[in-house]
């Protein structure tokens, strides 16, 4: 978990667009992240780490959107880490969110789904074979 850093927070954001990280403080309970999106379209994302959990199976930290935009009304994320072995994991993006009605929540779907699924090969290129 110590590798979720900003490093990685710089490599997870998608290349369309041009967006700058505001403030990063970290991926543990109390900590914020402020995105602000430039182009195509001008926006502020403000998460706060509402969880983080670290046992020998499994570390996971949580983040909850504060200010967001997209026409969202609720994002809960789970980045979750599964122990496979001594030398391997598994890593899940767990999204739950919901748009400020039924439509923009199906619309947003394909959005996220395809804003995320570049993530694994980064996740494979920053901590090698995923």
């Amino acid at each position: 978990m110590e590798r979720f850093d900003r490093s990685l927070f710089e490599a997870l954001i998608p290349k369309q667009g041009k967006t700058e990280i505001v403030e990063f403080t970290g991926s543990k309970t109390g900590d914020r992240v402020h995105l602000r999106f430039i182009s195509p379209f001008k926006a502020d994302w403000t998460s706060n780490i509402t969880e983080d959990h670290l046992d020998e199976q499994r570390a996971y930290f949580v983040d909850e959107g504060d200010v967001m935009p997209f026409g969202l009304k609720t994002w809960k994320h789970r980045h979750i880490a599964e122990r496979i072995d001594d030398n391997s994991c598994y890593i899940v993006d767990d999204i739950n969110y919901e748009g400020k009605n039924f439509l923009l929540s199906l619309f947003l779907f394909p959005v996220f789904y395809l804003g995320f699924l570049p993530r694994k090969g980064i996740y494979q290129s920053y901590f090698g074979k995923v």
